[in-house]
């Protein structure tokens, strides 16, 4: 069921309004409801609207893990990083190089 703030969010879609930061914004609402799957969709489409932005990667890393997309996740990561270091976001490179470590490390045989 959506939130108040999901709905509020996906009357913009489709509007002037609709962008990247506005997908990422539903997307971290549906990860936050819990609706993982919802988010992957909408943090992909910040992605692929905003490619250098690195909290949407971020994110979208996350919620690739918390669905169980394992490799999907670091791949995500390593774009974010990319990314990251690209715009200079220090601090978004080195959060997600700890994340996508974590999770090597996890899968590691």
């Amino acid at each position: 069921m959506a939130s108040g703030a999901i709905a509020n969010l996906e009357k913009l879609r489709g509007t002037a309004r609709d962008g990247a930061l506005l997908r990422y914004s539903l997307g971290a609402e549906y990860l936050k409801a819990g609706e993982v799957e919802a988010a992957v969709r909408e943090l992909q489409e910040a992605v692929a609207r905003d490619p250098g932005y690195s909290a949407a990667w971020k994110l979208l890393g996350r919620a690739l893990e918390q669905a169980g997309r394992d490799r999907a996740a670091l791949e995500a990561w390593g774009r974010g990083i990319e990314a990251a270091r690209a715009r200079g976001d220090r601090q978004a490179e080195k959060e997600m190089a700890v994340f996508a470590k974590r999770l090597q490390r996890r899968l590691a045989p």
